[in-house]
């Protein structure tokens, strides 16, 4: 089997850190992600008027649960020391370039969730706006963990 290259050197620095661990490959376990990061997007479109804070929160999750599943596929996944940070890392990584501009605004997202969840008080206020603006980045990024998932050979 071909070994993959792009990335290859930051993946097994995460891996060597602790902060990715190898798991079981399963492409079936991928595709149960990218399910349930679908249903945070339609739970996201009916709390947008009413609960945009907790729309932010479940939108970035479906990201995270998107970037999750590009790791499953390849038999990789964040433990606690990496954390979300490592998810993306690792993606980016093996797919920036090319992909650096659907991915990117994911790192943006994190920081803002991060906010919103852990200084709220300080935090500005989520909009609706806000959050069906990055809704749109969202769903990019679970199109591209759809496409990416069968064609990125197992880690």
């Amino acid at each position: 089997m071909t070994r993959w290259n792009p990335g290859r050197a930051t993946v097994d620095a995460l891996i060597g850190s602790g902060e990715l661990e190898r798991v079981p490959a399963s492409q079936q376990a991928a595709e149960s992600e990218l399910v349930r990061a679908r249903k945070h997007v339609g739970s996201v479109q009916q709390l947008l008027a009413t609960d945009p804070e907790g729309a932010y929160t479940l939108a970035y999750d479906a990201a995270r649960r998107a970037l999750a599943a590009v790791l499953q596929n390849q038999g990789l996944r964040a433990t606690s020391r990496g954390g979300h940070t490592a998810i993306y890392e690792a993606v980016r990584a093996q797919l920036d370039p090319p992909l650096g501009s659907i991915l990117r605004p994911f790192n943006r997202m994190r920081a803002r969730r991060n906010e919103v969840e852990y200084r709220s008080s300080e935090a500005p206020t989520v909009t609706p706006e806000e959050v069906a603006a990055d809704l749109v980045k969202v769903e990019a990024l679970i199109e591209l963990a759809e496409k990416a998932i069968p064609n990125m050979p197992r880690y």
